[in-house]
C-alpha cells in the first residue's frame, strides 16, 4: 500500500494513502491523464457492490451492505481485534443462541499508525537471514509496535529516511543518558548506549543474530536483552563485564552487493576483515576466560560510534582505577602483579609485600602465552639494555592481558591523543572517501 511517512523529532507516523479504482480504461492511461489533467481535477466515484468480496473485505465493512461480502479477512485491515456487536467471520447469531449477547471482534481499517522512537530500534534483515532488504527497512518501537517493512522507491529515499530515523533515535538516546546521569555520581556516567544484534553461540549462520541492548556505564559494560529504564533495571543485566578486562575489537567494514546501501552508506573499503558472515559492520567484545560477544550494527556510522565510546570508557575507566592488581604464580609461590596507570607494572610477594620487580610501560618489549595461564613478558633493562623474561601464571589469563592492553592504550592516549584516534579502523574508512 501506498503510505505517507511524517517523521518528527520523538515519533514516526505512518499513514495509509487512500486508493481509487478508474475502470474504462487500462492503468497507464488513466495515470497519464491524471498526471496532465491540470491542478485540479474532478473525480465522480460511486459505490461498487462487488467491491468487498474483490477486495476479501470483513462482513461489517463501511458502506452499503452487500450480498456478495467475504468473511476472509483482508491484510487492508490491522491485527487488532475491537469489540463489536457483530462478528467478523460469521453471520449474527439467532437470538436463541447462547452466545448471541456475548460481545464479539471484528477487524478494522488502521489509518495512521505512530511509532514513539524513543529506544526504538531499526531492522533491514529478512527474518532468520542474512540478508539484507533492497531499499526497505522496519523500525520497532520499545514497546514492541512495529511499522512493519516499509517498502522504498529509490535507494536514495530509503538511504534519507533511515539516516533521518537513525538520527533522530540517537538524539533521543542521548536525552535518555543525560536524564540517567543526572541521578548518577560523576564515576557512573553513562557513556553510550543502544541497540545492536548479538550472534549466538552455537547456532547456524543463517539463524545466528538476536537484538541485545548495549550500555557503557561507569566502570562496567553492560549487556541487556530490553533496555534499562528504571534503576533497578542496571543491576538486571544479562551480562555485566568491567571495562578495565574486554577488549573491543572491529572486524569488518564491508558492502553487499546491495545500491541501496551504496547510495548514501559506502565506506570504500576493501574487503581484507574477518568475513565470518553476510553482515557488514560487525565488532566484538572479547571478555575473560577467552569468551566473546559477536555484534553488529545497521550503520557504519554507528559502528564508529561504538569504536570511540568504547575508548573513551576504558580510558576513563583506567583514570578512575589508577591501578589493579591481579593475584598469580611462578614456581610455586604466590605472587601478585599489578599495573599500575603511573608506575607501569609491579610485581611482589603476597605475603612479604616485598617488591620483586618494577618496569616501566615503556620498557615492555613484548610478550607471548600458551593461551590458557602462562605468559611471558619480555622486558628491557634500563641499565644494560638487556631483555629480560618474567613469566607468571594467571587463572584469567585473558582478563590480564586485556587489563595491559587497557591501560598501555590509555597511557599512549594521554601522552598523544592524536595518535589513538589515527588507529581507528571505522573512522579511518568512513572518512576514507
Amino acid at each position: 500500500y501506498d503510505i505517507r511517512l511524517k517523521l518528527t523529532k520523538e515519533v514516526l507516523t505512518i499513514q495509509k494513502q487512500d486508493v481509487i479504482c478508474v475502470s474504462g480504461s487500462d492503468h497507464s492511461a488513466n495515470v497519464h491523464l491524471l498526471r496532465n489533467a491540470g491542478d485540479e481535477v474532478t473525480i465522480t466515484v460511486q459505490y461498487l457492490r462487488e467491491a468487498p468480496s474483490f477486495l476479501k473485505l470483513p462482513l461489517g465493512s463501511p458502506g452499503p451492505p452487500s450480498d456478495h461480502s467475504s468473511g476472509t479477512s483482508s491484510p487492508l485491515f490491522d491485527s487488532g481485534l475491537h469489540l463489536n456487536g457483530n462478528s467478523t467471520n460469521t453471520a449474527p447469531s439467532s437470538p436463541s443462541s447462547p452466545i448471541a449477547n456475548e460481545p464479539k471482534y471484528e477487524k478494522r481499517w488502521l489509518d495512521t499508525l505512530s511509532v514513539p522512537l524513543s529506544m526504538a530500534r531499526i531492522s533491514r534483515y529478512k527474518t532468520g537471514t542474512d540478508k539484507l532488504r533492497s531499499n526497505a527497512f522496519e523500525v520497532l518501537a520499545l514497546d514492541g509496535v512495529s511499522t512493519g517493512i516499509l517498502q522504498f522507491y529509490t535507494a536514495q529515499e530509503s538511504a534519507d529516511w533511515l539516516r533521518a530515523m537513525s538520527t533522530n533515535i540517537s538524539d533521543l538516546t542521548l536525552q535518555n543518558m543525560k536524564m540517567a546521569n543526572k541521578c548518577c555520581s560523576p564515576s557512573d556516567q553513562v557513556i553510550h548506549m543502544g541497540w545492536v544484534n548479538e550472534r549466538l553461540e552455537g547456532t547456524d549462520s543463517s539463524q545466528l543474530y538476536k537484538f541485545k541492548f548495549l550500555a557503557l556505564k561507569g566502570s562496567s559494560f553492560y549487556i541487556f536483552s530490553t533496555p534499562p529504564v528504571s534503576t533497578l533495571d542496571w543491576v538486571r543485566a544479562e551480562k555485566i563485564y568491567n571495562l578495565c578486562e574486554v577488549l573491543f575489537k572491529v572486524h569488518k567494514l564491508w558492502l553487499a552487493d546491495d545500491c541501496w546501501l551504496q547510495a548514501n552508506l559506502y565506506l570504500g573499503i576493501h574487503q581484507d576483515f574477518d568475513l565470518e558472515d553476510q553482515r557488514p559492520y560487525c565488532f566484538s567484545v572479547m571478555v575473560g576466560h577467552g569468551k566473546s560477544h559477536y555484534f553488529n550494527v545497521e550503520l557504519g556510522s554507528e559502528l564508529v560510534v561504538w569504536e570511540k565510546s568504547f575508548q573513551r570508557a576504558i580510558f576513563l575507566e583506567v583514570q578512575r582505577t589508577g591501578s589493579k592488581t591481579y593475584v598469580c604464580s611462578w614456581q610455586g609461590d604466590t605472587l601478585c602483579f599489578t599495573v599500575d596507570f603511573a608506575l607501569g607494572f609491579t610485581c611482589f610477594d603476597s605475603k612479604t609485600k616485598n617488591v620483586l620487580w618494577r618496569f616501566k610501560f615503556s620498557q615492555l618489549k613484548g610478550s607471548s602465552d600458551d593461551g590458557k595461564t602462562r605468559v611471558k613478558l619480555l622486558f628491557q633493562n634500563l641499565d644494560t639494555k638487556q631483555i629480560e623474561t618474567k613469566e607468571l601464571e594467571f587463572q584469567d589469563l585473558t582478563a590480564v592481558l586485556h587489563c595491559i592492553h587497557s591501560f598501555i592504550a590509555a597511557k599512549v592516549a594521554s601522552v598523544d591523543p592524536v595518535f589513538i584516534d589515527s588507529q581507528s579502523i571505522a573512522r579511518r574508512y568512513m572518512y576514507s572517501n
